[in-house]
């Protein structure tokens, strides 16, 4: 069921804890952890703790669990002090989505041109 944790999602196993990642910052709705293929000099990954599918869903469902992880993806750049960096959501296949729980990465530490690709 949408916002319960799925058994076989990667960032639901890393939100409880039964997969290791390197994290950057926890709040009481959100996880922020390093990519482990990293993009760019900084690309981390904020998750929501509550599992949709992804970012539509899940600003549809909990608009103020998706205003928290842009919060939070702010933050995380402040953090790695990044002047510039962008915010990318992927929803789908086509779009490059391999882990079906909404997330944000954080990209910066580099030139990133456009159009993407």
């Amino acid at each position: 069921m949408a916002g319960e944790a799925q058994g076989d999602c990667l960032f639901c196993k890393i939100v409880e804890g039964h997969i290791p990642a390197t994290i950057v910052r926890e709040t009481e709705t959100t996880i922020a952890f390093r990519d482990i293929n990293p993009q760019a000099p900084t690309h981390v990954l904020v998750i929501p703790r509550v599992h949709y599918a992804n970012a539509a869903e899940l600003a549809a469902a909990e608009p103020t669990i998706a205003a928290d992880l842009l919060r939070e993806a702010q933050t995380v750049a402040d953090e790695d002090k990044l002047e510039s960096y962008r915010v990318v959501f992927n929803t789908g296949a086509g779009a490059g989505q391999t882990v079906f729980h909404a997330h944000a990465h954080v990209l910066g530490g580099r030139g990133l041109h456009w159009p993407p690709g």
